[in-house]
């Protein structure tokens, strides 16, 4: 073989190599990614009953960033305390619900960076007239929160309260704060007021007076260590932040 042939040869296994490389590197990102979301967060996520599916403002944004990341998502409903075992174990692979980002979980789980910004609201009956402006007003209290939420950690820590009820979700609080078996419960700011709005949690209101000490960011929410789904999930959320597309998901949602 001539030397000619021989540089022709070598240099076509090299372009070859670096195809298969090439090609091999765009697959490795996934097309799909498994979505956990819950269906009693209003409007955040929800179980729309008539088409059986998982919508709320954090679907549509979690749709956005995968229209703007070039994924597609496949919504799962996921009990809220299952969410973070769901995503660490790897049966869904991003967590787009209403979970505020705190330092207990980025000990477990990565947060990106935040599409959404609330604190806690304070629900009572519709007949307490009392302007509470902080928990401690409520001490000796019997009191509740939804189970997996920073809030029911917020009111154990307290250790002021009579007693501490978990809930599976806000509109079963609801009906225990109505039938007066609790005095008040925490809970996200903006899905109780939608609810109220809604007329969905009838016999008891949002305390206007009550100013929220737990503000937090909601983010999407990916494997620890997953850097490369996180660093596209990122670059999603500032394209759909830069067009306008996440102001307007936030406004379709009346938030």
């Amino acid at each position: 073989m001539s030397v000619v042939n021989r540089f022709r040869r070598t240099a076509l296994v090299l372009c070859l190599a670096g195809t298969v490389s090439f090609a091999w590197a765009q697959g490795s990102a996934p097309t799909t990614y498994n979505v956990g979301a819950t269906a009693t967060g209003v409007p955040f996520t929800f179980l729309d009953v008539k088409t059986n599916s998982i919508q709320g403002m954090m679907v549509d944004t979690v749709t956005a960033v995968g229209k703007a990341g070039g994924f597609q998502v496949n919504v799962q409903q996921t009990a809220f305390a299952a969410l973070i075992p769901s995503l660490t174990s790897s049966k869904i692979d991003i967590i787009s619900a209403a979970m505020l980002k705190t330092p207990a979980r980025q000990q477990v789980v990565a947060f990106s960076e935040p599409v959404y910004s609330y604190g806690e609201g304070l629900m009572v009956k519709s007949d307490d007239a009392k302007s509470y402006t902080t928990l401690d007003e409520l001490k000796g209290e019997v009191v509740g929160a939804q189970v997996g939420t920073v809030f029911l950690d917020m009111l154990n820590k307290k250790g002021i309260f009579k007693e501490v009820r978990s809930y599976d979700s806000i509109a079963d609080m609801s009906r225990d704060l109505s039938l007066g078996r609790i005095k008040a419960g925490l809970g996200d700011q903006p899905l109780i007021a939608y609810q109220i709005r809604q007329n969905a949690f009838p016999g008891v209101k949002l305390v206007d007076s009550y100013k929220p000490v737990n503000v937090g960011d909601v983010c999407l929410v990916v494997r620890k260590g997953d850097t490369e789904t996180l660093a596209r999930v990122n670059k999603a959320i500032a394209t759909i932040k830069a067009d306008g597309t996440l102001a307007k998901i936030v406004q379709k949602w009346g938030m």
